[in-house]
């Protein structure tokens, strides 16, 4: 019943015009941020570890940018429950997908790497711009709340991309390929792996911290070829995202420097326009902070 009544609620949301909607993102950001202050601890300690070289006073612009545009995202993400997919064609637009259908013509399935930056919840709408005979998917991990939990994976999947809870992963590729099917899957793999798993570690925004290497291993173990989609905001409501190859032969690669050339071109996306990741996350909890 429950599921069913958050589901009207929202449905009924995403028919907010797009200029409104923006209109009430200004609104809330004041009580939001000064009042609620949702995070700011931990907004602000990320920001200030992660860019030493700036003053307080550009850790501050950052973090306003950051807040402005999580409750922009927010918003626009609740639009997934019954936008069309030519609008969101118009306003998440894929760059180089030619790329990406190059290799599904071929019969090669594609790892695209991405993290938890710009709109990620509208990339759910790439198999619009890509060839009709992959089989889409994006790799997610399961909400505590089953009925939110429910509700997100009815607006995910309704431009075509199939939601698969982690630990399924292996099990859901396996069926495709003996199903002959060529598989495009969406991988967010800057999240930090719990301390028993942790395995390997990285330099990441002035940390080193403990990365999740579970995608590196079946880009290799399945044969993929890996991709990294590059996000950007031309302006309110409309991202850009370019396919770009992380490397021609995965296999090929010494352990953990997949997942490193991940990184890399992770920190170049953050660095370009900081606000636009997501810093309400505890993302150095296991690390250690590196000298600038």
């Amino acid at each position: 019943m429950m599921y069913h009544l958050l589901r009207i609620f929202l449905k009924l949301w995403s028919y907010v015009p797009f200029r409104l909607l923006y209109v009430l993102s200004d609104c809330l950001f004041y009580p939001f941020y000064y009042i609620v202050g949702y995070r700011r601890k931990v907004v602000r300690k990320n920001l200030v570890e992660s860019f030493p070289e700036k003053d307080l006073q550009d850790i501050k612009r950052i973090e306003k940018k950051f807040y402005h545009f999580f409750l922009d995202m927010i918003l626009e993400s609740c639009k997934l429950a019954t936008i069309s997919p030519e609008k969101i064609r118009r306003r998440m637009k894929f760059k180089n997908a030619e790329g990406i259908n190059e290799m599904i013509g071929q019969g090669k399935s594609c790892a695209i790497y991405l993290g938890h930056y710009g709109n990620w919840e509208w990339i759910s709408s790439m198999p619009l711009w890509l060839d009709k005979r992959m089989s889409g998917a994006q790799i997610y991990r399961q909400l505590s709340n089953k009925n939110i939990d429910r509700l997100m994976l009815h607006i995910r999947e309704r431009m075509g991309s199939a939601c698969v809870e982690m630990r399924h992963t292996a099990r859901y590729i396996t069926h495709r390929m003996a199903e002959h099917k060529v598989c495009v899957i969406g991988f967010i793999a800057d999240q930090s792996p719990r301390k028993r798993d942790v395995r390997h570690f990285l330099h990441f925004l002035h940390h080193d911290v403990p990365v999740q290497t579970g995608t590196e291993k079946v880009v290799k173990h399945y044969g993929f070829t890996a991709w990294y989609l590059d996000v950007k905001k031309v302006r309110r409501g409309y991202y850009e995202a370019e396919f770009i190859p992380l490397h021609e032969d995965p296999a090929a690669l010494p352990d953990f420097e997949l997942t490193a050339l991940y990184f890399e071109r992770l920190e170049q996306t953050i660095l370009r326009q900081p606000e636009l990741y997501l810093w309400t996350h505890k993302r150095f909890k296991h690390a250690e902070r590196m000298d600038a």
